[in-house]
């Protein structure tokens, strides 16, 4: 997986593109503190629930998506923000085709 190229202007919403019935992810930037990966969900695509041992910030950049967090659904859309705690159980279903960007801080 390739990163995004360095000191140019990114377009966000165009580094990844829905493809039907996927997940589509890039990796924007990757570093030992920490990474920021762009997600696009098709429709009803999901991931299950899991853990990580880090804070996961996840920034809606287009559609809908509902995210559990330890079992508390939470609907966020195009513009909103949530904090996924570290070692909490979460989900993510998207209730509309969406888009997020995700920033784990590891350090």
């Amino acid at each position: 997986m390739s990163t995004a190229p360095n000191s140019e202007i990114l377009e966000m919403t165009h580094l990844a593109e829905y493809q039907s019935e996927a997940i589509v992810s890039r990796q924007v930037t990757k570093a030992e503190g920490g990474n920021v990966t762009l997600f696009a969900f098709d429709e009803g695509q999901e991931l299950s629930e899991h853990t990580a041992p880090f804070d996961a910030l996840v920034q809606v950049l287009d559609g809908e998506v509902e995210i559990k967090i330890s079992g508390k659904p939470f609907l966020l859309k195009t513009g909103e923000a949530i904090i996924m705690p570290a070692n909490q159980p979460h989900a993510v279903k998207a209730v509309k085709r969406f888009k997020m960007l995700l920033t784990m801080i590891k350090a």
